[in-house]
């Protein structure tokens, strides 16, 4: 099913992108809480709680890029300039390709450094690597470099997202909160 001429994303996409974020927010203050703390049965339990929501990440964003793939999104408005159609796009794919190496990333870390990924405290997942401290050491510097550039990706989105409603109105955020066409 293509939505290209539609003004709205499906309410699959809009549930996607709504749960991604709400675990984002969730997640990476969470991240940068409990990487201060020393360690203690509190600090291992925020990290659970950290990796499955990590893991429920990776798995709603495979299936929004398999959702994306087979469902357009709707056309940005024509007059948009192309600077802003190339940036958006870019901005999208970017922040898709981190919704994916980052739990990747620290799926991989927590493998390299011998604790096993456990989703939701029922489900152990296989480690991806032996247990490597440097390989675990580098893996954490990267997922820590991912995580922030998404804060970027993502304080920049939110950005245009609210300069398109209050400033340009172009209906470009209503799209995203409801299924019913403007």
């Amino acid at each position: 099913m293509s939505r290209a001429n539609s003004t709205t994303y499906t309410r699959t996409a809009i549930v996607f992108h709504w749960l991604i974020a709400l675990l984002i927010f969730a997640a990476f203050p969470l991240g940068v809480y409990m990487h201060e703390l020393p360690l203690s049965p509190t600090k291992l339990q925020l990290y659970s709680y950290h990796k499955w929501m990590g893991i429920t990440v990776l798995m709603l964003a495979i299936l929004r890029v398999l959702w994306r793939i087979s469902h357009r999104p709707p056309a940005l408005p024509a007059s948009l300039p192309r600077w802003q159609q190339i940036a958006t796009h870019a901005v999208h794919h970017s922040l898709y390709l981190l919704l994916v190496l980052i739990p990747l990333s620290g799926w991989l870390m927590s493998s390299a450094k011998g604790f096993q990924t456990v989703w939701f405290g029922i489900f152990p997942l296989p480690d991806l690597v032996a247990k490597d401290k440097a390989l675990g050491d580098f893996l954490q510097e990267l997922h820590e470099v991912l995580n922030f550039t998404l804060l970027g990706l993502v304080s920049l989105h939110i950005l245009a997202a609210l300069k398109h409603h209050f400033i340009n109105r172009d209906g470009i955020l209503t799209r995203m909160l409801s299924t019913r066409p403007r």
